[in-house]
């Protein structure tokens, strides 16, 4: 029987918070403390993967992509493209920490002969290679987390291939499902034992990751995503929020918030004026739901008034104290943590359209406003649409800027699109870094460098460099 490597590690490598450790001791076998099951590390898993999403999104994405940043942030600055040495250390270490856990779920699930969570572990390796992936480029993959074959340092892969192998990997782990045997062991936190919602993740991941590369002639994107879409009795994906991978996080033991105390996410921070202003634009209900409202200098309400990326040279007016902050109620519990929306999947539907290879693009376009603005309690305006902001119009650019929101607290995915498309078009500063151009990548961490220096120098001749300026594989053009 398999020992538990993955809990093993986490043990001596870090110091693991009181609801992760909740979460194995919950879905551990008290009487075979040596094995695991199949399903062992499922959920400790899925929470600490959307628990790091959802801080990458505060810290990172959230900045780069002008939602809102610290107004007393004069270090590590992601809104001005100011990125330290180690900004992604956090998140690689996070993720390979983990990742064991989905390679013993995996081996488990084939020596019981558990189909299901075998499939689940193939969509959580690949879910979590491709973030790795498309935040650093080539990453470890092949040789990686083989500690017990002495292989110590492995080399890193190309993002060619190791896309090839989580796309191929997503199509096995589609043909493994059988909802006939369901899932024997405790509920897991994301679909509570739904065969049916986990085979439409694993499909929707399939169109997001096929989606990316798509400036890749050579995969071939657009057609696949279209056979999926087409064929639904053997590709299921989501079709409403109820299919949706949304972390719901109850506050109850150890299912709790990132943040032990709601403040540490919102203090000292703004929303953006690119944000807020496309939202005043939508008279978007959202606003009430992330944002409080500007206030003046005698506390006077403003309305909802972002802060400027440019504030040297376009100053908030004088009669504005405090632009339009944060709500902490978006983490205070129950709340939510999207992993991969049913709003993101009719968006992919919407450009498909939009680019010819399907039907219906405002359909689409307008079913995934409606989700993004609903998965957030929000209801929608009858008139939402009978506005020249918010009306269908054909373009790549209108679809992408309604995707945008419908990312919102997405991990990094609004920074992956921009990459992939150049929209949305985001306002620039005299005062960014890296000659105003948004970075393409994040730096490897130092230990990366430090501990396995000769594959670590090997990946960075075979990426170009090391620099946050460096375009990854499939980011071939805007």
């Amino acid at each position: 029987m398999m020992k538990i490597r993955s809990i093993i590690l986490i043990t001596f490598l870090v110091v693991v918070t009181a609801c992760t450790g909740d979460f194995e001791e919950i879905n551990t076998h008290p009487n075979q403390l040596e094995q695991i099951t199949a399903a062992s590390p499922l959920n400790p898993t899925i929470y600490a993967l959307a628990n790091e999403n959802a801080h990458e999104a505060r810290d990172k994405t959230f900045g780069l992509m002008q939602v809102f940043y610290g107004a007393d942030q004069t270090t590590d600055q992601p809104f001005l493209y100011d990125l330290r040495q180690d900004v992604g250390a956090g998140f690689w270490n996070e993720y390979y920490r983990w990742l064991p856990n989905i390679m013993e779920m995996e081996q488990a699930a084939i020596a019981e002969e558990k189909v299901n969570y075998q499939a689940i572990a193939l969509t959580l390796k690949a879910y979590a290679f491709s973030m790795l992936t498309d935040v650093f480029g080539n990453v470890p993959m092949v040789e990686a987390l083989k500690g017990e074959e002495d292989i110590f340092f492995p080399e890193y892969t190309s993002q060619e291939e190791i896309y090839k192998i989580i796309l191929e990997d997503l199509e096995k782990a589609n043909n493994l499902y059988d909802a006939s045997v369901g899932m024997v062991y405790t509920d897991d936190i994301l679909f509570f034992n739904d065969v049916s919602k986990w085979q439409k993740f694993t499909n929707s991941l399939h169109l997001r990751l096929l989606l990316r590369v798509s400036n890749r002639p050579e995969m071939n994107s657009f057609q696949k995503m279209t056979s999926i879409i087409n064929n639904p009795s053997k590709y299921p994906i989501f079709t409403s929020n109820e299919d949706a991978a949304v972390l719901q996080v109850t506050g109850v033991a150890p299912n709790l918030s990132p943040w032990d105390r709601a403040s540490d996410f919102n203090v000292f921070r703004y929303y953006c004026e690119f944000f807020m202003n496309n939202l005043n634009n939508f008279n978007d209900p959202r606003r009430q739901i992330y944002a409080t409202v500007a206030r003046g200098l005698n506390d006077e309400d403003y309305g909802y008034i972002g802060q400027p990326i440019d504030q040297r040279n376009n100053p908030l007016p004088d009669s504005i104290a405090t632009p339009s902050g944060v709500s902490n109620k978006q983490v205070v519990a129950p709340m939510i943590i999207p992993m991969l929306t049913y709003g993101e999947v009719e968006f992919i539907k919407a450009e498909l359209a939009q680019r010819g290879y399907l039907n219906n693009a405002e359909l689409h376009y307008q079913n995934g406003t409606k989700a993004a603005i609903e998965l957030w309690g929000a209801e929608v305006p009858e008139d939402y649409f009978e506005n020249e902001f918010t009306a269908y119009n054909g373009t790549l650019e209108r679809i992408m800027l309604q995707k945008y929101y419908a990312l919102y607290f997405t991990d990094y995915q609004s920074w992956f699109e921009y990459r992939r498309t150049g929209f949305p078009v985001l306002p620039k500063s005299p005062d960014m870094l890296n000659n105003g151009e948004m970075p393409t990548r994040f730096y490897y961490p130092i230990s990366a460098g430090t501990m396995n220096s000769e594959n670590y120098q090997k990946a960075v001749e075979a990426m170009g460099g090391d620099e946050i300026s460096i375009k990854v594989w499939w980011d071939t053009e805007n």
